[in-house]
């Protein structure tokens, strides 16, 4: 096989066979790690003793009445709230710039090679065409980190197609020759198959994984085709192959396939140092995953998209590294010089716990999903492992320990254990300005004593109660010990038309009656429950709930 069809046909079809594993095997890895972990959740760590809401001085009075009142998504926003909001929205417009800088160069080369090989010399309105072309991963990028609200989306994929619309149309207008059909077609030839192939890796339910799992498939076909390529082009070797199989009993059919099961186990050893690397990368912050989430999906684009230049010449396929290095180069650039975190800007990292209802599935990841694009720019979030975000927050260490067999090293068994994890609470952001969420996973007889030394350490604290009803003891005990142990001032909870808002109110007012004097709620001369009633589990849903919660953290001076 000569180079150019090697490259032209064995490229594609490694990076679309590998797209393809990463879907199927990365559900499989995660159904598995949602059993283990849920599994794990169920056992008992031993004699950790038992907490309770209740506190060592006596009920004298009950002087101050609690109130529970509905807060509206509209109404306007503190003064130190505000500063943490436009600071977001700040690190968010950064980072923003910086990818589209980092697209425009990327594109920028990927065109270079049609420029310099195509007649007609070097019309600007064709490189120009050819960088709106090579630009749609910049706009994928955005949509996926940066924009926040529905109506983003809208403008940001609006402006994106208007100025392919625009420029096609210039195109059209100075080339009477050209058809409109034709930019079609190269609009599609340069973006559709990386497009398709994203929902390999980037679906919600296997988006935390699938950088990992595709980079290690990626390696492991590779080595497949590659050993069945070197035994079929050498004639001794393959009758090498023959004669030893032959000696096992083994058939052409069955040394073909472990021919390709070899090179890929071989490859595949590569492929395991290379997450690992990953991992190791990923712990000592010198990464993100959402970063490394972009980045994978920059190379995908920028391996597809210069595998036709190879009919100019083998080399043209460097071009895909080139492109890929120049983006790595200003983003890393970028976040070096002009990305300080979220809430660097006023002094603040606020951190949040976040607690609900495990049994709202889906709709728990939306939510997530949504809030963290905003809170992550100011602060850390703090949770407690639930199978219903187990697969959405996992982190690629985490996932590596499980892959490695050693997810029960990740659950805290003792106060001891949880005192070490809570000294190890990532405070400090990644590289690219994005704060990180740190999972605690509890044993059945831990989560109590966690929820309770993260409550006392957390500046705000957002519960989930949409799906909340009398079944749901976990919760009850966590109501208790938040009217008791936290101040309400840092407390929101998110409810809607599944909640059972009758029995939450009368549980809070019967719970109320049992906090004790020294209670910090008790020297709050109007203490207050506040419910943030939502209608919709969408981005503009979530980014009200956290001008919400940043009225919380982030209370206006006295």
């Amino acid at each position: 096989m000569d180079l150019t069809t090697a490259l032209t046909g064995m490229l594609p079809f490694i990076v679309v066979v590998s797209a393809v594993l990463t879907a199927a095997v990365a559900v499989l890895l995660l159904w598995l790690y949602r059993r283990a972990v849920v599994h794990s959740m169920s056992i008992s760590a031993g004699s950790v003793p038992a907490v309770s809401a209740e506190r060592d001085s006596a009920v004298h009075s009950r002087a101050s009445k609690l109130t529970i009142t509905t807060v509206n998504a509209a109404d306007s926003m503190t003064g130190a709230g505000i500063a943490t909001y436009q600071a977001t929205s700040a690190s968010l417009r950064r980072l923003g710039t910086i990818y589209m800088i980092a697209g425009l160069a990327y594109a920028f080369v990927i065109s270079l090679p049609w420029m310099l090989t195509a007649d007609g010399g070097f019309p600007l309105t064709r490189l120009v065409w050819l960088m709106v072309c090579y630009a749609w991963p910049a706009i994928i990028t955005l949509l996926l980190v940066v924009t926040t609200t529905r109506r983003q989306d809208y403008i940001v994929a609006g402006v994106y197609f208007g100025l392919v619309v625009a420029v096609s149309s210039i195109v059209l207008v100075r080339n009477p020759g050209a058809a409109a059909v034709d930019l079609v077609y190269l609009w599609l030839f340069a973006n559709g198959a990386g497009t398709v192939l994203l929902a390999a890796f980037l679906a919600r339910r296997i988006r935390a994984v699938g950088p990992l799992v595709l980079a290690f498939m990626v390696l492991g076909v590779t080595g497949a085709l590659l050993v069945v390529s070197i035994v079929g082009s050498h004639d001794a070797l393959m009758h090498a192959v023959v004669e030893v199989g032959g000696a096992f009993g083994l058939g052409a059919n069955t040394l073909f396939v472990l021919l390709h099961v070899l090179g890929f186990a071989l490859f595949g050893l590569l492929g395991w140092w290379l997450l690992g690397w990953l991992g190791r990368a990923y712990r000592a912050k010198r990464m993100s995953d959402q970063s490394l989430t972009v980045d994978a999906l920059w190379l995908l684009f920028a391996v597809l998209q210069s595998i036709t230049f190879v009919f100019e010449g083998w080399g043209w396929i460097f071009t895909s590294l080139v492109a890929f290095g120049v983006y790595k180069l200003i983003t890393w650039l970028g976040f070096a010089h002009f990305m300080p975190p979220g809430g660097a800007e006023q002094g603040a990292h606020p951190t949040l716990l976040l607690l609900r209802v495990f049994a709202l599935g889906k709709r728990s990841e939306r939510l997530f999903d949504s809030l963290t694009k905003r809170w992550l720019r100011a602060g850390s979030i703090g949770l407690i492992a639930g199978p219903d975000l187990v697969t959405s927050t996992v982190e690629p260490h985490e996932f590596l320990e499980f892959v490695g067999g050693h997810l029960s090293r990740q659950f805290i068994e003792s106060e001891a254990d949880l005192q070490r994890r809570l000294a190890q609470w990532d405070v400090l952001p990644d590289p690219d300005g994005r704060y990180r969420v740190n999972e605690f996973f509890c044993r059945q007889d831990t989560w109590q004593m966690t929820m309770h030394h993260l409550s006392a350490r957390s500046d705000a604290v957002l519960m989930d109660l949409r799906s909340f009803s009398p079944r749901n003891q976990g919760c009850l005990w966590e109501l208790e010990q938040l009217l008791t142990g936290t101040s309400l001032a840092q407390v929101l909870f998110v409810v809607d038309e599944t909640t059972d808002q009758v029995f939450l109110k009368n549980k809070l007012l019967a719970l109320w009656d049992q906090v004790p004097e020294d209670s910090p709620n008790r020297v709050t001369p109007v203490p207050v429950v506040r419910l943030l009633e939502v209608r919709t589990s969408t981005p503009w849903a979530a980014d009200a709930l956290v001008k919400r919660l940043f009225d919380v953290c982030m209370p206006s001076p006295a």
